[in-house]
């Protein structure tokens, strides 16, 4: 274990901070509850959303941008919406500053007070939906598929990098249709690739779910989710899909004309995902000893070390080894770095989840073979030059599949159907994870076990048999599971 990074076992939560600090991922700034993305952390994220980006094009949506401030009038036309995020909105209420009189430094100019205050995005439904209202007058306008990259506020006093900062990036997409069914299609598209994304390319198995009314987005008529978990036993929301009916086309007056000449509002979805999918990748798979990263998403897939003395006799075999993984699509680096030794390295790329190392020396080359380390397990082996291009491109397809198993494998061990109150708490307590159990279907049962376990109901799975039970808190007849989990 790397003494810099504490021990899961001592510590989760120490040894996430650690992680993500130390593999250099994202570091605290100096405006309180912000983080600062470091280089190798962004390349993660952007590996990450120039797929989803593919993703949506692939499935009909284009890219736009709306502004980062919105009316506070705005965010009042539709009160579930407002009531929802009036606790983490950042407010700007002045558009100017000055010198202090007394040359102490800068003030607010009390002059320049704007006449509506400007809520800083928290998300964008209000600003696009009083856009769409403009864009949209007949049903040859629809379906208005549209996806924005972007970063937005909410104001959270409890921070963790990446998990809950005040501002983070994400995407939101925000689609308009001129029936229910459509926009229900929509909404269970985005959710299915949002799951595709994860388990496909961040090797993340989720449960495709639908929340409860108290876990629902503020103003969705339904939210669908992916919910991952962590290898503390805690779950995450990995993505969420809302079908948001016709709330916030009624709030801004978006209606269309039909094919049958009459005039109706729209029908309307967002969706989303942002920078926690970074602190799921993290907590789902690494170890100890460092990240242990997907090779789909690795900034490095391969890292070539060369073991020195002398360096001129591996140098030609290195660079048309490197040239041949790239022209496979592989992410290579090679590492010439005189200034370190090879212990170090390899090390030191053990911590940042290189997939594959390609350990190479004057020996080696001379037996015809090259030492080959996979991140995921920690094993090594001889591999003969003849064949080791075929060889790093398959390894590479199977440590994927591999890191998907071993999670794959945790979540179902840690889904335990339980029927009564004393096994739910105790589960929670001793194994933590998913408990699948009976609820009386009310919102003041969910949220007194949430009050009494911390607790909440993470989702109703879309495939959950409907079985007759009893709620495991009040006793009344349910007629199917839910998953309970303590979560982030």
């Amino acid at each position: 274990m790397s003494k810099e990074i504490t021990s899961r076992a001592d510590d989760y939560s120490q040894w996430y901070i650690d992680l993500v600090r130390k593999a250099g991922l994202a570091d605290y700034s100096a405006v309180k509850g912000c983080m600062v993305i470091k280089p190798y952390g962004f390349a993660i994220w952007e590996n990450m959303r120039d797929t989803l980006d593919k993703m949506f094009k692939d499935t009909g949506h284009v890219n736009a941008y709306f502004p980062l401030f919105i009316p506070k009038s705005f965010l009042s036309k539709e009160a579930a919406h407002i009531e929802g995020f009036a606790k983490e909105c950042a407010v700007v209420t002045h558009y100017r500053l000055k010198n202090a009189e007394d040359g102490s430094g800068v003030v607010v100019d009390p002059d320049a007070k704007l006449e509506e205050e400007l809520i800083v995005r928290p998300t964008s439904e209000t600003i696009i939906w009083n856009t769409y209202r403009d864009w949209i007058q007949s049903y040859r306008d629809l379906p208005l598929l549209i996806n924005q990259w972007a970063n937005v506020v909410r104001w959270e006093m409890r921070t963790r990098l990446f998990l809950r900062t005040a501002e983070f990036l994400w995407q939101e997409g925000h689609t308009a249709h001129a029936t229910a069914e459509e926009a229900i299609e929509e909404t269970r598209r985005m959710l299915d690739v949002y799951a595709t994304f994860a388990e496909e390319w961040m090797a993340l198995p989720v449960v495709r779910g639908i929340k409860t009314a108290n876990e629902r987005f503020a103003g969705a008529v339904d939210t669908y989710c992916i919910e991952a978990l962590m290898q503390d036993g805690k779950a995450l929301q990995a993505g969420t899909s809302h079908f948001l009916g016709q709330n916030f086309a009624k709030a801004f007056d978006v209606q269309f004309s039909t094919a049958h000449n009459t005039l109706d509002y729209v029908w309307a979805t967002s969706w989303g995902v942002s920078t926690r999918l970074m602190g799921a990748l993290v907590m789902a798979h690494s170890d100890d000893d460092g990240l242990i990263l997907p090779p789909k998403l690795a900034p490095h897939q391969v890292v070539i070390v060369p073991i020195p003395k002398p360096l001129e006799e591996l140098s030609g075999f290195i660079e048309q080894t490197a040239a041949a993984l790239r022209a496979r699509g592989i992410r290579v680096k090679v590492d010439n770095d005189d200034q370190n030794r090879p212990g170090f390295k390899f090390a030191e790329y053990e911590k940042l989840g290189v997939p594959v190392r390609l350990g190479i020396g004057a020996r080696d080359l001379a037996n015809g073979t090259v030492e080959v380390a996979r991140r995921d397990t920690k094993s090594k082996e001889s591999v003969p030059t003849e064949g080791l291009v075929d060889h790093v491109v398959a390894l590479l397809d199977d440590i994927q599949r591999n890191i998907f198993e071993r999670a794959k494998a945790y979540r179902d061990e840690h889904i335990t159907p339980v029927d009564s109150w004393e096994e739910f708490v105790h589960t929670l307590d001793t194994k933590g994870g998913f408990v699948s159990a009976h609820w009386d279907g009310t919102s003041e049962t969910e949220d007194r076990i949430k009050e009494e376990t911390k607790a909440t109901i993470r989702c109703i799975p879309l495939d959950n048999v409907q079985e007759a039970g009893s709620c495991i808190r009040t006793g009344k007849p349910s007629t199917q599971r839910v998953l309970f989990a303590r979560a982030y």
